[in-house]
């Protein structure tokens, strides 16, 4: 209950963690593939984690320069622009999914989990390439339902993991996790000037209160749209 005499504090307002550029820069250089790859994909995309590792072949598409972020929070789908400097490593990697789903073909293995109603009405999606995850896991998961060996993607701890260390190589002393490179995705772009609106999308934030959260001067916003190739790191 209330104690008499006494104010409760108030809570700080919540200000998430921001890197340079150059930080990031630094970051990158001490990851191995495909950590730097996911990382450079959430800083140059603004993409949450689960986002990223549930990415599948089809949501990369080069000719339009876009992604396609599937069933993020909300369980909302949107489109984010590429950055074209990661077009190369990003094809490469691709190329090295499609030998994996090669030889997972080879050794008849089940698929790729599936939501249960697309598996349901696709019999075969879980073995075809556009469904095969961008980021797959290194092992195979035995499911002892059906008997059969199936690939799910990338673990989120894996990641956390390999960016702790290369944070502490970097001799960066900020708290950094993997949400810090979506906040720094939007804060670069806030302080850039572009659209709140259009970073707001970007995002995929259901209220644009939370992108303000990222930026501590409204007044600076000129209204224009997010170009091809945001104003980022040129390692990403």
């Amino acid at each position: 209950g209330k104690v008499d005499g006494v104010v409760r504090a108030k809570r700080k307002p919540y200000i998430p963690v921001v890197l340079s550029r150059e930080e990031i820069d630094t970051i990158l250089t001490n990851l191995s593939p495909p950590y730097d790859l996911v990382v450079r994909l959430l800083y140059g995309c603004g993409l949450r984690l689960f986002e990223c590792l549930n990415l599948r072949v089809q949501c990369v598409n080069f000719d339009a320069g876009i992604l396609t972020v599937h069933d993020g929070k909300g369980k909302k789908d949107r489109t984010v622009p590429l950055p074209q400097t990661i077009f190369p490593d990003l094809r490469a990697h691709l190329e090295s999914v499609k030998d994996l789903h090669q030889r997972d073909l080879i050794r008849d293995y089940g698929g790729v989990f599936l939501p249960n109603a697309l598996a349901e009405k696709y019999k075969n999606a879980p073995r075809e390439l556009i469904w095969q995850w961008l980021f797959p896991a290194i092992q195979l998961t035995y499911v002892e339902k059906t008997g059969e060996y199936m690939r799910y993607h990338l673990h989120e701890t894996h990641v956390q993991k390999a960016i702790r260390p290369a944070v502490r190589t970097s001799r960066i002393a900020k708290r950094v996790s993997s949400h810090t490179f979506r906040h720094s995705f939007a804060s670069h772009l806030l302080q850039a000037n572009y659209d709140i609106r259009t970073i707001q999308e970007l995002l995929g934030h259901s209220d644009v209160r939370t992108t303000t959260a990222f930026n501590c001067s409204p007044a600076k916003f000129s209204g224009q749209n997010i170009p091809n190739n945001p104003p980022i790191s040129s390692t990403v």
